[in-house]
């Protein structure tokens, strides 16, 4: 899709310019002829891909239109940054399927014909002929609610008149929006980590059934399941499903990580390391030891201070990317997260008090809070407010063991 942006867009518009807005421009009192269907890809082996795709295929006289609402321009200037702040601009666009990045071998593709009116798919084609315009085309895409699959949900709700009751698919019901992520990224534990890390308490609550629909295959199966009133009558919505492309019902997800690059495999090893030094440090400043006075002096030189400046350093700077994206960025569902009560700016303190002279007093009580914060970390956790990541328990419990040694050692 990336290598072939420019062209996607220019034939766009020059499809709209000829055919489509041709057709839509039409004498109203004619119902221009139009079949409408939902294209469901199953998930792809890409980061943006794995949970899956969804596309609108209206068809006329004039031929097939694939209007796709998951556009976007990697290479386009400041689109990183962006992405960061939360402002990813995406567009929407006629496909030509032979362009479609989205068609790979065993990537599974089904097409569901929708039971619409000649009025309400006439009403489809207009609001889509209309968000393809390059004045209407660009939207601000937000991940559970404004995304390829929440748009098109969105346009066939339109056109009904009414939203959908989607309570009737049983397809991934009565989760979280953190459990339902982890359940597409169940092969990808470093993007699941993330996700757990940026993401607040706001994803660990039940969501409903039309939620759901911010994923594609859930779209998929609750129109199979929906239904509408054609003259008098109550009729599926879908007409007829048909397998287009064939595949694995799972996507052609990447094969499972293997453990020692998972970051639970890091995680333990950072707390085994943690373990080795905190229990080095304890031994010399045991009260049997006659240089006591003389370690208490340099506990925070050699390989402990070093240590701790350096697993300090980086937990706070992750501190500082979870503070920006919780207080500044605009991304959805980030707030509030307790993962900054064991990930936050000031544990850079930790790292840089132990090399200023007469800072052992303030050292001491900054571990302290660094203790009383994780504590009610784990509150949290117990409490069900916030699901913690599983390689997060052995990080957190190195920086508890540093902070209750460094508390100790300083009294």
């Amino acid at each position: 899709m990336k290598q072939h942006f420019w062209h996607i867009i220019a034939l766009s518009i020059i499809l709209v310019l000829s055919n489509v807005t041709s057709a839509a421009q039409s004498d109203t009192a004619t119902v221009h002829p139009v079949k409408v269907s939902l294209i469901t890809f199953y998930p792809g082996n890409e980061v943006f891909e794995v949970f899956g795709h969804s596309e609108i295929l209206l068809s006329d006289s004039t031929g097939d239109y694939f209007i796709n609402y998951g556009v976007f321009d990697f290479n386009s200037p400041g689109f990183v940054t962006r992405y960061i702040m939360g402002e990813t601009d995406y567009l929407c666009a006629i496909m030509p399927p032979n362009m479609d990045g989205g068609i790979k071998e065993g990537r599974k593709r089904v097409k569901q014909d929708l039971n619409l009116t000649p009025e309400q798919a006439k009403k489809v084609w207009d609001i889509l002929v209309w968000n393809v315009q390059p004045a209407n085309r660009v939207y601000r895409y937000r991940h559970f609610s404004d995304n390829c699959s929440t748009r098109p949900r969105d346009v066939i709700e339109t056109a009904l008149g009414h939203e959908l009751d989607y309570n009737q698919c049983n397809y991934i019901v009565g989760k979280t929006l953190r459990q339902v992520m982890s359940h597409y990224t169940r092969n990808y534990p470093w993007e699941q980590f993330g996700i757990d890390l940026a993401l607040g308490a706001v994803c660990d609550t039940i969501i409903d059934a039309r939620t759901h629909t911010f994923v594609p295959l859930f779209l998929m199966h609750a129109l199979d399941s929906a239904t509408v009133v054609s003259n008098g009558k109550t009729e599926p919505l879908v007409s007829n499903s048909t397998v287009i492309t064939p595949g694995n019902d799972n996507g052609i997800v990447a094969s499972p990580t293997p453990w020692y690059l998972t970051p639970m495999f890091f995680a333990l090893l950072l707390f085994t390391i943690t373990i080795v030094i905190t229990l080095h440090d304890w031994r010399k400043s045991s009260p049997s030891n006659r240089e006591r006075t003389k370690v208490v002096k340099s506990i925070n030189k050699g390989i402990s201070r070093w240590y701790d400046t350096i697993l300090f350093t980086i937990a706070g700077l992750a501190g500082c990317l979870i503070f920006f994206i919780e207080f500044i960025s605009t991304h959805e569902a980030v707030m509030p997260n307790y993962n900054i009560l064991w990930l936050h700016p000031l544990l850079l303190l930790l790292a840089i008090l132990p090399w200023i002279k007469k800072a052992s007093q303030l050292l001491k009580w900054c571990h302290f809070v660094n203790l009383a914060l994780i504590a009610t970390m784990a509150v949290v956790w117990l409490s069900g407010l916030q699901a913690p990541n599983a390689a997060f328990i052995p990080i957190i419990a190195a920086l508890a063991i540093r902070s209750l040694l460094n508390v100790i050692k300083l009294r």
